[in-house]
């Protein structure tokens, strides 16, 4: 990924908040014959190994599990982005030199690939998916309210996912690279807009504060 030095993030917390905030991530593996790449939940168990461990699990029907693979796995993490008109800069007032883009957050994660088929490995990772995305509902279901038979069955049905991190690249573009006016107006037409998407992107702008004057 490119990643141009205002908007390099080597924050381990945000790294993480934005790995557990992602609803789907992609996974993509090199072959001889191309990428390969399956959409699918993962979590990062933090407490494993130096950077965390991601898990999830995709079908056995997936001929990705199968492929012969080249180097590390790479896993994607998406966190909140929109779109940035000209208008809201003060620049296009002044000189009109400005054009559109794209702000964003995302993080890169990788690391050596394992699939497993263990059914006891296989339900604690698909009971550890479950809860997290179940918690926040007013009455969470749980893997255990299925009929164990079923689940049985639904376990031989997939391949499970480990991958040790060997290292993160996140990406945290945020207008940083614009002056402080332009960056005001980013942050002002965010909390405008009527896209619940592009509000929650408005207190993501590094704006300063009213009142305080730079150090510079």
């Amino acid at each position: 990924m490119y990643v141009p030095p205002a908007f390099r993030d080597d924050d381990l917390d945000r790294i993480r908040a934005t790995i557990r905030s992602a609803r789907l991530a992609n996974l993509i593996i090199a072959t001889a014959d191309g990428p390969v790449a399956t959409p699918l939940p993962l979590f990062l168990n933090e407490a494993e190994g130096d950077r965390g461990v991601l898990y999830g699990h995709i079908a056995k029907a997936n001929p990705q599990w199968k492929a012969s693979r080249i180097g590390d796995a790479l896993a994607i993490f998406m966190g909140p982005e929109a779109y940035v008109t000209p208008s809201w800069y003060a620049t296009k007032q002044e000189s009109g030199k400005v054009v559109p883009t794209w702000n964003y957050i995302t993080v890169h994660a990788y690391g050596p690939i394992e699939f497993f088929h263990d059914p006891e490995r296989l339900l604690e990772v698909v009971t550890r998916l479950t809860n997290i995305r179940e918690r926040p509902r007013a009455k969470p279901w749980t893997v255990d309210e299925a009929p164990a038979d079923f689940i049985v069955t639904q376990l031989r049905g997939i391949v499970g996912v480990r991958i040790p991190v060997r290292r993160f690249e996140g990406k945290r573009k945020m207008s940083q690279n614009r002056p402080e006016a332009d960056r005001a107006g980013v942050a002002a037409g965010f909390a405008a807009s009527e896209d619940p998407r592009d509000r929650e992107m408005g207190p993501l702008i590094p704006v300063q504060p009213t009142g305080e004057r730079s150090s510079d």
